[in-house]
């Protein structure tokens, strides 16, 4: 028997259908050895060293895996194809004691029996440069996030974080309002002619004042224009005819996946990413059980396979016809700061067409398949072909114009079309009639409209995504998780669609930009991006990568944490009279939030919680007063009486007040059922839900 060591224990149903007999799958779900939660384990001074622990729940599962392996003919590590992956697959070999020159790594782009078959067949040794550039990674997060952190909660307020990267993309977003803020808007007009041609009416609009761009900036100027065009004929000055093509758009990597669910799907970030792991590890499908669908999905590639290239072709030409084929296959390069480790993203057979699996799918998975589905299949199909005729018009000076343009082969159009957020331009056209130049068209009215400039759009999560892409901030598996953290710290919340930096996010972002500007900065962030990518690359020394930046972050650290700026509120005094003392309670905020405390500290140490903060829920049983909302140290939700610490009652359940009138223990509310704490009392009230 051979052991075969995954990630995701949902992998496990699509592999075994491709592996056979004499295969056994084993799921680490995750990591099994990482940094500890609650200590900073880096040895900074032993060359920055991390000191890694067995993930404190998965000892059972590592003792499983252990005696798997002893009795395994052979072990195969098939973690993800990518850095952290690797990584995972290093910490199984050491916790397996395996030599590093052993062949146990393989890998597979996709959960197909082509792909996984060819990984059998070439196992490799671990690489343990892409290993380090994880390594590299994570001690930078963890000294960022350890040292960093505790300075903001020191100098802002509690329970606040930084993140190498997270600390930049927040910076973005409120750099964005900043220029939204400090935008002056300027007046400016329209014009559209209303020109006729037999039963035709063409919108030509305004585009010149002799032979100069001119765009009329106030009232007065539109005034001279129709004061000079009234009752005049436009005179069809030029027209020019061309035809253009316009190619199909690459495959889809991880970004341009989160930006086209969002804008086409209005699938957030979380969605799509749920929903492209399962399409990846494996869905039901109907007559084939378990199956995955599409490649791996955390990639900056767009490169495609020359077998899964040919496969669409055929499929593009069976369906389609000849002519829908490109007079050679398509092929798209990557950006250079682009890891490439793997392909775009695409589904693994152009045979199981969305339709087909509709039934099975949920509405998520079924549309972002179809989404994946599509471009992959319009990024093999030939150009769109257009004809285009431009006409210039001329009244007394003033140039207007028109486009327009006819379809004359939807080439890769006919199965995909690429979103645009702008409205429709104007002075673009469909048809137009036929025209001569040297011909006079009457004038039927002009159409004029005051506007003023917009500011700059303000991040909505897929663009954020594009903006961290282009600049080489993160990678294709960090950005989901990174902008989904600047929400759950509250230092961003959603309008609409877009994002937008709160109090909190902004008051963070002044801070770091005047202690940590120098690496706290989108330049240098893109620069340290590269530098991971060198040691997975080049094989470069991480200590040394961690090193320079440390030497220049330990001295910021030590400049701001010196430093009497403090951005934190000061106490806000309420008509609260302090039951102990008679002195005004203050509002503080502390670990667990805001609470009253006595402005007589410390002489008087009274506190208690802020009412308006605390959630009540149900009645004490015990005297009647209300119940509130609690978490425990480790987070799990409880409920307490409100008269805390005179009344000590507590309860996993939330409590209606009254007791058992067989036991006389609480009453708890289960959904639609009032039913007795005690288990061993069958008493209930109410339907089951």
């Amino acid at each position: 028997m051979k052991l075969v060591i995954i990630e995701s224990p949902f992998k496990r149903e699509s592999l075994k259908k491709y592996l056979g007999n004499g295969y056994e799958v084993f799921a680490t779900k995750g990591h099994i050895r990482d940094l500890p939660a609650k200590s900073f384990a880096i040895d900074i001074k032993n060359n920055f060293e991390p000191r890694y622990e067995i993930v404190p729940d998965k000892k059972q599962l590592i003792d499983d895996m252990k005696k798997k392996a002893q009795s395994a003919d052979e072990v195969l590590i098939a973690t993800d194809p990518d850095r952290e992956g690797e990584a995972i697959s290093w910490h199984v070999a050491n916790i397996l004691g395996f030599k590093p020159e052993q062949k146990c790594r393989i890998e597979f782009n996709e959960i197909s029996k082509k792909a996984v078959t060819s990984a059998l067949e070439k196992p490799r040794q671990i690489n343990l440069n892409l290993v380090d550039a994880q390594q590299a990674r994570r001690v930078l997060d963890r000294i960022v996030g350890y040292k960093l952190s505790p300075v903001l909660c020191k100098k802002i307020a509690p329970k606040l974080s930084a993140g190498r990267v997270q600390s930049v993309a927040l910076k973005l977003v409120v750099d964005r309002e900043r220029e939204i803020e400090a935008f002056v808007p300027e007046e400016y007009w329209t014009a559209q002619a209303m020109l006729e041609k037999g039963q035709n009416i063409i919108k030509a609009s305004l585009a010149s004042l002799n032979g100069k761009k001119f765009v009329p900036k106030n009232k007065e100027e539109i005034d001279a224009l129709l004061t000079a065009v009234k009752g005049k004929d436009f005179e069809v000055k030029a027209i020019k005819k061309s035809k253009t093509k316009s190619h199909a758009p690459a495959p889809f990597t991880t970004s341009t996946m989160q930006q086209d669910a969002l804008n086409k799907l209005g699938m957030s970030l979380a969605r799509t990413t749920s929903s492209a792991q399962q399409l990846y590890e494996g869905v039901e499908v109907k007559g084939e059980g378990k199956i995955a669908l599409i490649t791996y999905i955390r990639t900056d590639s767009v490169r495609v396979s020359v077998d899964a290239q040919q496969a669409c072709l055929k499929f593009i030409e069976n369906k389609f016809g000849k002519d829908f084929l490109p007079s050679k296959p398509n092929v798209y390069h990557t950006k250079e700061n682009a890891q490439d480790a793997h392909e775009a993203i695409r589904p693994i057979t152009m045979d199981i067409t969305p339709e087909m699996v509709k039934e099975t799918l949920s509405s998520d998975n079924y549309k972002l398949y179809k989404l994946i589905y599509e471009r992959f299949l319009a990024s093999q199909m030939a150009e769109a072909e257009y004809s285009n005729v431009a006409v210039n018009f001329e009244c007394e000076g003033y140039g207007f114009k028109v486009n327009g343009r006819t379809m004359e082969f939807p080439g890769y159009t006919s199965v995909y079309k690429e979103f645009v957020e702008e409205d429709k331009k104007e002075g673009f056209e469909g048809k137009l009639p036929k025209l001569e130049e040297g011909e006079m068209l009457p004038c039927k009215e002009i159409k004029t409209e005051q506007k003023f400039t917009k500011p700059p759009t303000r991040y909505t999560e897929a663009t954020l995504v594009k903006a961290m892409e282009e600049k080489g901030i993160g990678r294709p598996a960090t950005y989901a998780a990174t902008i989904t953290v600047l929400t759950s710290r509250k230092y961003t919340q959603k309008e609409g669609r877009y994002l937008v930096p709160t109090e909190l996010g902004r008051k963070v972002t002044t801070y770091l930009e005047k202690f940590f500007s120098g690496v706290i900065n989108v330049k240098f962030t893109a620069n340290m991006e590269q530098r991971l990518d060198d040691i997975a690359s080049k094989g470069e020394d991480w200590h040394s990568v961690v090193s320079s930046f440390y030497n220049g972050f330990s001295s910021l650290l030590a400049k701001a944490d010196s430093s009497a700026l403090t951005m934190k509120e000061p106490p806000q005094e309420t008509d609260i009279v302090c039951e102990k003392c008679g002195h005004k309670m203050l509002i503080r905020e502390g670990k667990f939030g805001k609470f009253l405390a006595c402005s007589n500290f410390p002489k008087c140490r009274n506190t208690k919680p802020l009412e308006n903060q605390v959630k009540k829920v149900g009645k004490c049983p015990e005297c009647g007063a209300d119940m509130v909302e609690r978490k425990s140290k480790k987070g799990k939700l409880f409920f307490s009486c409100s008269r805390y610490p005179d009344c000590k009652f507590m309860s996993w359940d939330i409590t209606t007040g009254d007791k058992c009138p067989k036991c006389q223990s609480p009453l708890i509310k289960k959904g639609k059922t009032i039913k007795c704490s005690n288990r061993d009392c069958d008493y209930k009230e109410g339907d089951e839900v």
